[in-house]
């Protein structure tokens, strides 16, 4: 009979806790406190790291996305930079979801290999916390006829 193994018997390490279940906490051997790291800021910086690389058109889902044009409706309301980013956070880990939008004509793997590539490295540098995974689902593909588009004119001036 097969025996079934969890990750954290297979790689020594707990799995990642819920984002709302408890901030990071590092603790440094020569500190005299504890840094604890909101899972909001982790979701800023993978969403950062995401849109650096090229062929990152947009981020999120139909949905998020519709929020996020009304959001930048409202004057002072500014943008969401966690738009299109999940995250899940534990004490010493963390697991990060992006949902993308490409541009047509760039590779989808090798933008996929930039992007975790990216996440991984800002998010284990800036917080500590070691990145177990990156999930990148691709929702769409931007058109370059999309920016073409001419907004109708108004039959009234």
């Amino acid at each position: 009979m097969a025996q079934s193994t969890t990750h954290s018997e297979t790689t020594g390490h707990a799995p990642a806790q819920r984002a709302e279940s408890a901030p990071a906490r590092l603790a440094d051997e020569h500190s005299r406190g504890k840094t604890t790291i909101s899972a909001s800021v982790v979701q800023k910086i993978a969403g950062m790291a995401a849109r650096e690389i090229s062929g990152v058109h947009a981020m999120g889902g139909g949905v998020s996305r519709a929020f996020g044009a009304l959001r930048e409706r409202i004057p002072g309301a500014g943008t969401s930079s966690t738009s299109g980013v999940q995250v899940e956070v534990g004490e010493k880990q963390a697991a990060v979801d992006l949902n993308l939008i490409v541009e047509y004509g760039a590779s989808i793997v090798d933008l996929a290999r930039a992007v975790r590539r990216n996440v991984i490295s800002s998010v284990e540098q800036m917080t500590g916390l070691e990145v177990t995974e990156v999930n990148i689902e691709v929702n769409d593909i931007h058109l370059p006829e999309d920016e073409s588009e001419e907004e109708p004119q108004s039959r009234v001036e």
